[in-house]
């Protein structure tokens, strides 16, 4: 069964490309080049993910993604973002899109990220676990939120330092969704700790170690260039 998107923007280039390009990997789409056309759209269709446009004519991306936080069974929604607009990313999140991908962007990366998306929605985990889950599953790892540890395919135990512990459990809550050093230092600061840009990419080349990732292969957690680090993975209570 084909996947629906709605892909909202009001540049008919990127409408159609994308229109184009995601029919390739089995999607339907539809398109609408302002935030009317978006809301005379939803009802016609059962849609798998909305792609918002920010900067529209009109009603803003901002304003629709509040609006659309408002409707029962709302899809999850990918923003499209200028590069430089930090700000409206971090708004945008805080109203409850699921991801965004600054402008310009790789086509393949958006459909990775939409499929993530459908995939969580299905799940029912909308992006996140339970706080209080001890045990949770991805990949071939089991980690253990009590014991601070990492379990492996072989049932042995690897210990995590409070970094890696902290870090790790900010991945694990929101799968799938790019966070920026910024994000991860407000996530993983612990009183009397100081956090800075070196002490998070020196957190995350050791967990990647643990993990048997790597920065040139990464499997689990991904760099975005310019942005921050996605952990690409499923994450489930055990």
């Amino acid at each position: 069964m084909s996947l629906r998107a709605l892909v909202v923007d009001d540049d008919a280039e990127i409408r159609t490309s994308l229109a184009a390009y995601l029919a390739g990997f089995g999607w339907q789409v539809s398109a609408a080049a302002d935030g009317q056309a978006m809301r005379q759209m939803l009802p016609l269709a059962k849609f798998d993910a909305i792609v918002l446009d920010l900067m529209l004519p009109g009603e803003d991306g901002l304003s629709l993604l509040r609006w659309l936080q408002g409707l029962p069974d709302a899809p999850p929604v990918l923003m499209l973002t200028a590069r430089g607009d930090t700000m409206s990313r971090v708004i945008g999140l805080e109203l409850g899109a699921d991801d965004y991908l600054a402008k310009p962007f790789e086509p393949r990366e958006l459909v990775a990220r939409l499929q993530a998306l459908v995939r969580r929605a299905n799940k029912g985990l909308a992006g996140s676990v339970d706080d209080d889950t001890r045990l949770l599953r991805f990949g071939r790892w089991r980690f253990d939120r009590m014991t601070r540890q990492l379990i492996n395919a072989d049932e042995v135990g690897i210990a995590l330092s409070a970094a890696e512990f902290r870090l790790l459990a900010a991945f694990v809550q929101r799968p799938g969704r790019v966070l920026t050093r910024d994000q991860l230092i407000d996530l993983t600061r612990a009183p009397g700790v100081e956090v800075n840009d070196r002490s998070i990419d020196l957190a995350v080349s050791r967990l990647r170690a643990k993990l048997g990732d790597t920065a040139r292969e990464p499997s689990l957690i991904r760099t975005v260039r310019g942005e921050g680090y996605l952990f690409d993975a499923e994450v489930a209570p055990c």
